[in-house]
């Protein structure tokens, strides 16, 4: 991967996505969407996105009722600062013994080392298949999960996330959770405002709270007129006072165990944890946008100290507040 792809002066970052036979025209188009909509008014396009089969140009079966023409073939592969590998419903020996065809494997082997390798659902199964999770944390379709774990031991499959992040191998949970991680990817490149504009203009929610969890069918109570949309909104609001389990449940007219219940089922978190998410949204927005020192960034968002702030965004991002900071205005200039 290119790091200084997208920065004034150089060529946008190439996306180069595989279309497989039986792939999913809507998580195809994922990529294209969101990468293809990010843009600096000083740079323009921040992205290229090129799609491309593992033959000579040509159509490519999908699973509705029509192919589509891609018109690059493999060699678009060793071109690419990232990899994107959409679901497909005829993965083959992929998906059976998970062992690359001759074919796939072949166009993979023109990645350049050090490329980015993004899947998005099922997906992942190629790069499992190609080494690339050994050893890693993966995401796939909830209802994948289990096979996957059986056919890939040594990758870490967790089947509740809406997607992971681990470094230079991303992967995604099924169908929706691609937009997810194609904004996430695009918040890590060029920050909160240009990822926050993307997904406005793709009318979507720039950060989906919760994980996969909470879209797995299970018993639960028959649906409510009541929900907790205001008390969430209400928090959003607020976010730089004290916010208790009880404020919160009293917006909504709740007990604090309906409430608590009613949240969970809607979200797949706990209040606490949503609160705290929010929280470090809000101090990463600020280190983006403001010259506000780490003590007001923390009192604004919330955490009260910038001990704790470090504490919470250290967990979350990995990084202490004032290195997010250098860092993301580093990766901007």
């Amino acid at each position: 991967m290119n790091p200084d792809h997208g920065r004034e002066g150089a060529l946008p970052h190439r996306v180069v996505v595989l279309a497989l036979d039986g792939l999913l025209p809507f998580e195809l188009g994922i990529p294209q969407r969101i990468f293809g909509r990010a843009a600096d008014p000083a740079r323009g396009p921040l992205y290229e996105v090129v799609t491309c089969s593992v033959r000579p140009p040509g159509p490519v079966r999908t699973d509705a009722d029509f192919a589509i023409l891609v018109e690059n073939g493999p060699e678009a592969l060793a071109t690419a600062d990232t990899v994107v590998v959409p679901a497909s419903y005829e993965l083959g020996p992929v998906f059976e013994e998970g062992v690359l065809t001759p074919e796939l494997a072949a166009a993979l082997a023109l990645v350049r080392p050090g490329t980015r390798m993004v899947s998005i659902c099922t997906g992942g199964y190629v790069l499992a298949a190609a080494g690339c999770l050994d050893g890693r944390p993966a995401a796939t379709h909830w209802a994948s999960a289990e096979h996957f774990q059986r056919l890939f031991p040594a990758v870490a499959v967790d089947p509740e996330v809406l997607f992971i992040d681990d470094g230079d191998v991303l992967t995604s949970a099924g169908v929706a959770a691609g937009i997810d991680l194609c904004l996430h990817i695009v918040r890590r490149d060029h920050g909160t405002a240009v990822a926050n504009d993307v997904a406005r203009r793709t009318v979507v929610p720039p950060h989906r709270p919760g994980g996969q969890a909470q879209f797995i069918q299970r018993p639960v109570p028959e649906p409510q007129l009541a929900t907790t949309t205001a008390a969430r909104a209400w928090a959003l609001g607020r976010l730089h006072e004290p916010i208790q389990l009880r404020d919160l449940a009293e917006q909504e007219a709740m007990s604090v165990r309906t409430f608590t219940r009613r949240f969970r089922e809607e979200v797949g978190l706990s209040p606490g944890q949503w609160l705290t998410q929010q929280r470090v949204e809000h101090a990463r927005q600020l280190l983006e946008s403001s010259d506000l020192s780490v003590d007001a960034i923390a009192r604004a968002a919330g955490f009260g100290t910038p001990t704790s702030l470090r504490q919470h965004l250290q967990a979350a991002l990995g990084v202490p507040p004032t290195a997010y900071r250098r860092a993301f205005r580093a990766g901007a200039s």
